[in-house]
């Protein structure tokens, strides 16, 4: 398995180096250069536990690099931490099955990739003498998951961009109080949106990243989409336990790394009827699949704040697939979006994504709404994002079972909880006691020149 960037001019790299590489050196996103089909798979891996099928399907990625128990022992470890013994539980509710992926360390489903990705990197670096400097983007998941998954890390070192006061107080408390050494958050005076291009303009700049090495950990990074896969192939073979029946997937998305995963789970021969995206008000991605507009517009905030964006970095992955692999097109697209905010694709293209994709737009009253009437009728508690993609299932006529992805533990948004019922959730011992912890963070404005001084001041180089 050989890994090229959707631009076209990096190629042909191994795993290894596309893992260590995150965005590609030209500016785009790194993806293989084919998927494996795996339809006559299905019957062997129905049964197996999550790390088994985890280990099955990572090997088909990772170019016949990483020997099988070694593999095998890099993701039982990765797993270890996690609160439930089945790692990505399926509950039914109602009428819905709800994938459960907040059983991590810091109760979000970024640890299902990240816990994988920290120990990835400590593989990768015991063969290479030099360090790593993670530079990485967060709406309040990403870098908590990010953190515990390479806080005391041996060369690394990870520097985390928020922005400021736009993520709960859980999730801003999950990273600020980690003062390990190798850990430094930095709330930015801005957008999630404003974070995430200051991390690309960074990550473009090649004589900075190849000095300092820096590596991503956010969904740009191909190994957080491959451990994504996994659930999806989990979830259905729990939902059909002995059928081949197709399912469709619900996914509260922002960034588009999630569903993706889903679509990339399709493309390898999984059943899958329709992909749903859910989003909330900032609804670029719902505008694109229900209209063919990718416009960008100002974020506004919402409950459901991990998902306060306006453009999804991992889009351009589908994009390439949508243009049939032509990074020509996918340039055409991707230069005209970035000098104007605004892309259309042909209706014709727009029909072929209608194929795979659906999607629904949630607003804060919807989402109170569906926590509210989920508890009620099921004395099941839903957060605000997860609520978001219960919502988006309800709103389309889907004529196969339905899998909605719970994507964070309702804990970390008591905000929105006790808006909906009155009262807040209770919280788990270990996001209770964070209250009472020591925190540290740096506040810079939202520019690249001064995320990279604050780097070098650490760095002392």
């Amino acid at each position: 398995m050989l890994y090229s960037s959707t631009r076209g001019q990096v190629k042909n790299l191994l795993f290894e180096d596309a893992v260590m590489m995150g965005l590609a050196d030209d500016g785009g996103l790194l993806v293989p250069n084919e998927l494996p089909f795996v339809e006559t798979n299905l019957d062997k891996w129905r049964n197996m536990s999550f790390t088994e099928l985890s280990i099955e399907i990572m090997l088909l990625f990772t170019s016949g690099r990483i020997p099988r128990d070694e593999l095998m022992s890099m993701v039982k470890h990765s797993y270890s931490s996690f609160h439930h013994p089945e790692i990505t539980p399926v509950n039914l509710v109602g009428n819905l099955h709800v994938l459960e992926l907040f059983h991590g360390p810091t109760f979000a489903f970024k640890d299902v990739a990240l816990q994988f990705l920290g120990n990835l990197f400590a593989y990768f670096l015991k063969n290479r003498n030099h360090p790593l400097r993670i530079l990485g983007a967060t709406s309040g998941d990403t870098g908590s998951a990010a953190i515990h998954g390479l806080r005391c890390k041996k060369g690394v070192d990870v520097f985390m961009l928020f922005p400021k006061g736009k993520v709960s107080e859980i999730q801003e408390l999950q990273m600020t109080t980690v003062l390990d050494s190798n850990i430094h958050n930095i709330a930015i005076e801005g957008s999630f949106d404003e974070a995430q291009g200051i991390v690309k303009s960074i990550f473009n700049d090649q004589n900075f990243k190849q000095t300092f090495h820096l590596g991503s950990v956010n969904s740009i990074n191909w190994a957080r989409i491959l451990a994504q896969i996994v659930y999806y192939f989990y979830a259905f073979f729990r939902v059909n336990m002995h059928r081949k029946e197709p399912v469709s997937f619900v996914v509260p998305t922002g960034n588009f790394g999630n569903v993706l995963a889903g679509y990339y789970a399709k493309k390898m021969g999984l059943p899958i009827d329709k992909l749903i995206v859910g989003t909330n008000e900032n609804d670029i991605l719902h505008r694109f699949f229900s209209r063919g507009e990718y416009h960008s517009k100002k974020v506004r905030e919402t409950l459901s704040p991990s998902m306060d964006i306006q453009i999804s970095s991992n889009f351009e992955r589908y994009l390439y697939e949508l243009a049939e692999k032509s990074s020509d097109q996918l340039n055409l697209w991707m230069n005209a979006f970035e000098e104007s905010g605004r892309l259309n694709v042909e209706s014709n293209l727009h029909k072929k994504a209608e194929q795979d994709f659906s999607s629904a737009r949630v607003n804060d009253e919807e989402t109170l709404s569906i926590i509210r009437k989920i508890y009620q009728d099921h004395k099941y508690l839903l957060d605000p994002h997860s609520a978001v993609g219960v919502c988006a299932a309800k709103k389309i006529d889907l004529k196969t079972p339905v899998i909605c992805l719970a994507c964070a533990h309702p804990a970390k948004f008591s905000k929105a909880i006790r808006k909906a019922l009155g009262i807040g959730p209770i919280l788990p011992y270990e996001l209770e006691s964070l209250k009472n912890k020591e925190t540290h963070c740096n506040t810079v404005k939202a520019d690249p020149e001064a995320i990279k001084k604050v780097m070098l001041d650490i760095l002392e180089v």
